[in-house]
């Protein structure tokens, strides 16, 4: 009886040995903000970002790597903690109003009502790195004026050496995210004499209104008794 279960109780141990092994957690990773800080007054200059154009292969929660041969091939140990997408238009805003120092940046459709002085238009065809590939940004971006004329616009290309461990690697492609924020932000800040301010509102005033003179109350006037009734006399 010894004999025939020992080789049960072995194959369910090695299978909740494989169970444990194939659900271990999954270390999730985002752009790291560097020492970004968010501008505290409300003011500044009105920028909408976008519309921001990221390549397909990296709207997606895996993290690929980079192969010697050029491949991509999803990293089995980690991914990103959501859209990267959408982490690299969070980011582009917080790095934007970080060196712009203003509050008043929005990504494109922006809401009613927001008058924008200038426009960044973006457009990301790459970013990744591997254990053994450079971290690598590609992008290309333009600057437009209130009128919609061209200021200025660079295509971009960046590179960061790395250790090889995943969390250098997104260390590395955060560093470049900061590069090319910072690029934009000089020449926003090289065409600040051609950027026009936005004129201020004066405050429309509640129109004037003249108190009515209240009418005198209406006394009624006494009307004379009629009695068609003769009276008698004794």
């Amino acid at each position: 009886m010894i004999a025939m279960r020992l080789p049960s109780i072995l194959l369910v141990a090695l299978l909740g040995l494989a169970g444990c092994a194939r659900y271990q957690p999954v270390p999730l990773y985002q752009l790291d903000s560097g020492d970004a800080e968010v501008p505290s007054a409300k003011e500044g200059l009105a920028v909408l970002l976008g519309p921001v154009s990221i390549a397909d292969y990296l709207q997606r929660e895996a993290l690929l790597q980079r192969q010697e041969d050029g491949s991509l091939i999803a990293s089995r140990d980690a991914r990103w903690a959501g859209s990267l997408a959408a982490d690299i238009d969070q980011q582009l805003l917080l790095q934007l109003s970080s060196q712009l120092n203003s509050q008043r940046l929005a990504l494109a459709p922006a809401a009613p009502g927001f008058t924008p002085q200038v426009q960044i238009l973006m457009s990301i065809a790459r970013l990744d790195s591997g254990p053994h590939r450079p971290a690598v940004l590609e992008a290309q971006w333009r600057l437009m004026g209130k009128n919609g004329e061209l200021l200025d616009g660079r295509l971009v290309r960046l590179e960061q050496a790395h250790s090889g461990t995943i969390a250098d690697q997104v260390h590395a492609q955060s560093t470049l995210m900061r590069q090319l924020v910072e690029q934009v932000a000089s020449a926003v800040k090289a065409h600040d004499g051609e950027i026009p301010a936005i004129a201020e509102r004066a405050p429309k005033k509640a129109p004037v209104t003249t108190p009515k003179k209240e009418a005198p109350p209406k006394i009624p006037m006494a009307q004379p008794v009629r009695i068609d009734s003769e009276v008698f006399r004794f």
